[in-house]
């Protein structure tokens, strides 16, 4: 899949993204990361600094990076960017690096501290931006900060969940206004209204990545164990039973229109895959991975005549609020396209499938 994203994709900022400093780069980046990791093949690294200095000047500025907007989305590829700093040592990756450090010091919080989504959506915890900011964040603190900064990290996803969780199904609503005034929130909860995929997807994914990052010894070290083992409990009791992936909506599997989704199923994998060889979840769930592993192979993967790895069936976008009128309803979720491809799928897909190849296939 790797080798598919590099022929179909030598730069990545050309072409539908309009070269924007997109996060989903970052994605497909740390999985190029890993597969670098497991081959030693110097073309894996050379893809992630060829597509890292497309936005990175000899100053350590970031082309289409704006401080100022506070997005979670824009500190993720800060993530390879570290990477690259460490590897080459070279200044102005630091100095990338630093500012991106900069914003999460500026960034706007709500009242206990949980970092809003975005400047345009105040007072919102997006379960997406768990992984964008959090992952950057502690692996920041481990190398260049101080040990005593990691609480900052650690309360994001213990309030996260403490404002997103359902106490009946033990799944997290997508997202949470404090103010409880948005149009796609409960007046009385403050929460979205529904349960999707990815969003669930991404939340995994950046604690597994957050856990392997923070010291054993922290006091919250073992409760952030326990969400991961209870939130991967409660994807397992919605995972379809015959495709062995989930939909979607994660609970509405057999209502009209939803639908096996690509993007959602290779990250709760992922978070699977690297629970397990971190020994944060137990053994028994290396079966559950092999089963949901081909259930993805088969479900999603096709392989062209050129030999070229497709993944399909991925959402390409969802949201709420803004000026598309996205509204979190059921229908909502299940109207954005439906396309190949998507590099926040690929990206998933590709640290998924490098976690299960390399360790228990």
């Amino acid at each position: 899949m790797v080798d598919s994203v590099i022929e179909r994709r030598p730069s990545l900022s050309e072409g539908v993204y309009q070269d924007k400093w997109s996060y989903d780069f970052g994605v497909v980046l740390k999985g190029t990361e890993l597969v670098w990791r497991q081959t030693g093949d110097s073309k894996y690294f050379d893809y992630m600094k060829k597509n890292m200095d497309a936005f990175i000047d000899e100053d350590g500025n970031i082309r289409e990076y704006h401080l100022e907007h506070f997005n979670i989305d824009h500190i993720n590829n800060g993530k390879v960017l570290i990477t690259l700093y460490e590897e080459t040592k070279d200044q102005r990756y630091k100095n990338a690096i630093d500012l991106l450090r900069r914003q999460l010091r500026f960034h706007p919080r709500t009242s206990e501290g949980v970092f809003w989504h975005k400047k345009v959506y105040p007072f919102q915890i997006w379960l997406d931006g768990l992984y964008m900011g959090a992952p950057f964040y502690a692996e920041y603190i481990k190398r260049y900060g101080e040990e005593e900064e990691f609480d900052d990290v650690t309360k994001q996803y213990l309030l996260c969940v403490k404002n997103t969780k359902d106490q009946e199904t033990g799944l997290l609503y997508h997202a949470f206004d404090e103010k409880k005034v948005q149009p796609w929130c409960n007046p009385i909860t403050g929460h979205s209204k529904n349960f999707w995929g990815r969003s669930m997807g991404w939340f995994v994914m950046g604690l597994v990545d957050t856990l392997s990052l923070i010291p054993e010894t922290h006091r919250d070290y073992p409760k952030l164990v326990s969400i991961l083992e209870e939130t991967l409990i409660a994807l397992k009791n919605v995972q379809d039973k015959e495709s062995s992936v989930w939909y979607q909506v994660l609970d509405q599997g057999g209502r009209k229109g939803n639908y096996l989704e690509a993007s959602g199923s290779s990250m709760i994998l992922y978070a699977m895959a690297k629970g397990v060889r971190l020994q944060l979840l137990d053994e028994s769930w290396i079966e559950i991975a092999k089963t949901t592993y081909n259930g993805i192979m088969d479900e999603f993967i096709t392989v062209t005549q050129e030999g070229l790895v497709n993944l399909n069936k991925n959402c390409q976008v969802a949201g709420l609020g803004g000026p598309d009128k996205r509204d979190g309803t059921f229908e909502y979720y299940i109207s954005e396209p439906i396309i190949t491809n998507d590099l926040k799928g690929v990206g998933a897909f590709i640290l998924a499938t490098a976690e299960m190849e390399g360790n228990f296939l």
